[in-house]
């Protein structure tokens, strides 16, 4: 074991503070990990501030993690010392289920399901995972990722959550040039979904409910803009759309999007509400074949697909960088949806 420094909340309501722990050391098949950026994801506040179940305080959260390898066990062969890695938001599975056999970790039924990198049973120390809001990390080389150099490293550091969550729906169900796409939202998560399925190469339409966010989403790729309060703007596209990607975490009424879908089309919801939608209407379903679906981030093979997809087309996130001890303050923007798109830690602010 060896000693790193992080920041931690110690209770729902205490503030994030400086925090000594202890690392694994570098195993057979392990990779050490010098943290350089940690993107802030809403689930960290969530985790963090308890308002997810489960919650083992002292909790240090951070799954969108960039770094430089400095060290690598004797079995390891994908990665080498100075090498640029990611870790995203999952450290390990059981890797003998039929979901874990296909590449497809993030849907693990082993017990318990994958083993997240942060606030997750370590099997390692006996404790629980600590995520990188930290200097330094421990990960196996099965779970580490290879990071394009030709990107603005900061700004990738999203990309292992926010960029593979709106990846993996677009290619499941085979977004291709020429279809007619839809994204729902305009935050983290969807201001990813106009990139990606722009480089695509599909005709994009952002759904929002602000005017104010027009512009902006036209500069981010976004072909048209549909203010989704307006009736007649939400009409003229009736039964015209391929796919849609639904990111708000906010309960609201689905059926005015899947009624916007063609036949076959599907809706892909990747945002999780507080409290449940209003339950869809299901002729809107089944007189035109309409599909109604979820998806979860993405498996290993896949991420480091988006990671390769993002530097060959020079893709990353829109962030704000931010000190360490500035993620309160960060936190309490995000709540007001005060931030474009992604806060962005640099660790090199963290004092020991």
């Amino acid at each position: 074991m060896f000693k790193t420094y992080g920041y931690a909340a110690q209770s729902a309501d205490a503030p994030f503070a400086p925090f000594a722990f202890d690392r694994r050391d570098t195993g057979a098949h392990d990779v050490r990990i010098d943290i350089l950026y940690c993107g802030v994801c809403h689930s960290d506040l969530h985790t963090a501030r308890g308002e997810w179940a489960g919650t083992v305080y002292p909790n240090v959260p951070g799954h969108e993690i960039v770094g430089r390898v400095t060290e690598v066990g004797s079995e390891v062969t994908k990665f080498k010392v100075g090498g640029l890695v990611g870790v995203g938001c999952m450290v390990d599975s059981c890797r003998t289920c039929p979901s874990c056999q296909e590449g497809f970790e993030q849907y693990c039924e082993g017990p318990g399901g994958f083993i997240g990198t942060y606030n997750a049973p370590d099997k390692h120390t006996g404790g629980v995972t600590y995520g990188g809001y930290s200097k330094s990390i421990v990960v196996d080389e099965a779970f580490t990722l290879r990071v394009p150099e030709n990107l603005d490293l900061a700004a990738v550091a999203p990309l292992l959550c926010a960029g593979i969550t709106t990846y993996s729906p677009l290619r499941h169900w085979n977004v291709q040039a020429g279809q007619k796409v839809g994204i729902v939202g305009l935050g983290g998560l969807g201001h990813m979904g106009v990139k990606l399925a722009a480089a695509f190469g599909a005709h994009v339409v952002l759904f929002t409910t602000s005017a104010s966010k027009v512009e902006d989403a036209k500069r981010l790729g976004a072909h048209e803009v549909v203010i989704s309060k307006d009736p007649q703007q939400m009409a003229k596209h009736a039964n015209s759309f391929d796919f849609i990607l639904n990111t708000v975490a906010a309960s609201h009424d689905l059926d005015q999007f899947t009624g916007l879908l063609k036949r076959d089309g599907t809706m892909t919801l990747v945002g999780v509400p507080e409290h449940a939608h209003p339950s869809p209407s299901v002729a809107n379903l089944i007189f035109k074949r309409r599909k109604l679906a979820g998806s979860l981030i993405g498996g290993i093979a896949e991420t480091q697909e988006m990671l390769d997809f993002c530097g060959k087309h020079g893709i990353t996130s829109d962030i704000e960088m931010i000190r360490m001890d500035e993620i309160d303050k960060a936190y309490e923007r995000m709540v007001k949806s005060d931030v474009k798109y992604r806060f962005v830690i640099d660790m090199a602010t963290l004092e020991a």
